[in-house]
């Protein structure tokens, strides 16, 4: 297979993205036999922020995956080593827990490399993921609204002793009901950057509460935030009855 510069083909970026990609190409190349290599994230978009790292999806034939965290000229990667197989497994996994990572990088990605005809297959079968929307069952619903007032509660009961715990414990809730009110609506999660202005999209109310509780200014009043967001979303606040479906063992 063949490992020619002619191979390659370079996004334009500015210094000091463009030799920084330039060379983490290049330590790949030596490393690894890729037959593909996709380019992505909003430095590509003209988005990046100071801290924006640059991902890099490499397919190659060997059977194992790997992920890297590098630098190169001060320019933070990642860098996802993959086989087709793999990267199906991903596409299934990742659309089940609504966050498609994999297939959005594949379809959104610069392709710097394409030996393979595998490389367009999996960017054709990642558009198909990225258009399916999640449908999580009314078990798995159920199951997040019962962590949700879980939690609640645990909040609650060392919120006297324990603020700070209790606060630790509140953020994770509501991290869940931010996740709840997308998946619930059988959208996928967006961008952890983009969260709260696309939660203030898809619902408002939902919106404004949550913004309420991360600007609270103690425990007490952001237990009463997360309380009224939950209340709002789920409708489950505290502990409730409720039954799974029975699974075969």
């Amino acid at each position: 297979m063949s490992h020619e510069q002619s191979d390659l083909r370079y996004p334009p970026l500015p210094a000091p993205y463009d030799g920084a990609l330039r060379a983490a190409v290049a330590a790949i190349m030596a490393a690894y036999t890729p037959f593909g290599i996709i380019a992505a994230g909003s430095v590509l978009r003209g988005q990046g922020g100071p801290s924006s790292d640059i991902d890099l999806y490499v397919l190659h034939a060997a059977p194992f995956r790997q992920r890297l965290q590098r630098r190169y000229a001060s320019v933070p990667f990642e860098i996802f080593i993959n086989t087709p197989q793999q990267v199906r497994r991903y596409f299934e996994e990742e659309h089940a827990a609504a966050r498609p990572i994999t297939a959005h990088i594949l379809t959104s990605g610069f392709v710097m490399l394409d030996l393979d005809p595998a490389v367009q297959a999996l960017r054709a079968e990642a558009a198909q993921w990225l258009a399916k929307a999640p449908a999580p069952s009314a078990d798995a619903l159920l199951w997040r609204r019962y962590a949700i007032a879980d939690e609640l509660d645990n909040a609650g009961d060392v919120l006297a002793v324990d603020p700070a715990c209790a606060s630790l414990i509140l953020h994770a809730a509501v991290n869940k009901l931010v996740e709840y009110a997308f998946v619930s609506r059988n959208r996928n999660l967006p961008r952890q950057k983009e969260l709260l202005a696309a939660l203030d999209t898809l619902d408002a109310e939902a919106g404004a509460r949550a913004r309420a509780f991360y600007a609270a200014a103690d425990a007490p009043a952001q237990l009463i935030a997360a309380t009224a967001l939950a209340a709002h979303l789920t409708g489950a606040t505290t502990f409730f009855e409720w039954d799974s479906v029975r699974q075969p063992v």
